[in-house]
C-alpha cells in the first residue's frame, strides 16, 4: 500500500513539474504580474486532472533519489522548452517594432516592458501589447495548456532525451526571430530608406539647411501614417504567426518523443 502511494505521489510530482515549468516560462501565463502562488495552484489542479486521465499502469518509476532527481530535471526541461518556444514569436514582433521606432527617430523615447523586463520604444510597446491581445483572442493560452496535457500521451514521464532533431528545431525557431522581425518591419524600413536617401541629396544640394530639424517631425508623422495604413496587414501577420505556433509546438513534442 505504501509503495502504491509513493508511486502515485511521484507521478503527480513529475506531471506537476512539467506543467509548472511550462507555465512559468510561457508568455502571458508566465507574466510576473500573475502571482506565483496562482501559477503553482493552477499547475497543481491541471496535474491532478492529468493524473486521473492518463494510463498509469505503463509508468515505471525507480524510487531512489538519483532517479527522482534526474526524472524531475527531465520534466522541468520538457516544460521549459514547450513554454519558452513561444517567446521567440513575441521577441520577433518586439524586435521588428524596435527597428520601426528606430527609423522613426524614437530611439530615445523608451519605456520599460514589464512582461519582457526590457526597454523598448513606444511603437514596440504598442505592437507588443497588440500581439498579446491577439494571442488571448485566438485562445493561445488554451493551446498551451492543451499542448502540455497532450504531451503526456506522446512523451512518457522520464522518457525525454535531447536529440539532434530537437536541437535543430530550437535553433531554427530561434533564428526565425530575425526573419519575423524583418518581414514585419520591411515595408516601413524600405520607405524610410528612401527618405534617408532624399535627406542625403537635400543635404548635399542645400548644405545651409538644417535637414535634421526639418525631416525629424516629418519622419515621425510619416511613420505613424504608415503604421496606421499597415494595421490590417500587421494584425493578419501576427495572428498567422501565433496560430502557426500550434504546429511548431507539435513538431517540438514529436521531436522530444523520438
Amino acid at each position: 500500500m505504501t509503495e502504491i502511494l509513493v508511486g502515485d505521489f511521484l507521478i503527480v510530482l513529475f506531471i506537476f513539474l512539467r506543467i509548472v515549468a511550462m507555465i512559468f516560462t510561457a508568455p502571458i501565463l508566465g507574466n510576473s504580474a500573475i502571482p506565483a502562488v496562482a501559477k503553482i495552484f493552477l499547475s497543481f489542479v491541471i496535474a491532478y486532472i492529468v493524473f486521473l486521465t492518463i494510463d498509469k499502469s505503463k509508468i515505471v518509476i525507480d524510487v531512489n533519489l538519483v532517479s527522482i532527481f534526474v526524472n524531475g530535471l527531465k520534466e522541468v526541461l520538457t516544460g521549459m522548452i514547450m513554454g519558452y518556444t513561444l517567446n521567440f514569436i513575441f521577441y520577433g514582433i518586439s524586435y521588428a517594432s524596435h527597428l520601426i521606432g528606430y527609423d522613426m527617430g524614437l530611439m530615445f523615447a523608451e519605456v520599460l516592458n514589464p512582461m519582457q523586463e526590457l526597454n523598448n520604444n513606444v511603437v514596440g510597446e504598442v505592437m507588443f501589447y497588440a500581439s498579446t491581445i491577439i494571442f488571448i483572442m485566438i485562445n493561445g493560452h488554451h493551446h498551451l495548456i492543451t499542448a502540455v496535457v497532450s504531451s503526456f500521451y506522446v512523451i512518457p514521464l522520464g522518457k525525454y532525451v535531447i536529440n539532434k532533431q530537437l536541437v535543430d528545431l530550437i535553433i531554427y525557431f530561434s533564428f526565425s526571430t530575425f526573419t519575423i522581425a524583418i518581414k514585419i518591419a520591411a515595408p516601413i524600413m524600405v520607405s524610410f530608406f528612401l527618405i534617408h536617401i532624399a535627406e542625403g541629396i537635400i543635404a548635399r544640394v542645400l548644405p545651409q539647411i538644417q535637414i535634421f530639424f526639418i525631416t525629424q517631425p516629418l519622419k515621425i508623422a510619416l511613420g505613424f501614417a504608415f503604421l496606421t495604413a499597415l494595421v490590417p496587414l500587421y494584425v493578419y501577420t501576427i495572428k498567422y504567426l501565433l496560430n502557426n505556433y500550434e504546429t511548431q509546438l507539435s513538431e517540438i513534442i514529436k521531436a522530444m518523443s523520438v
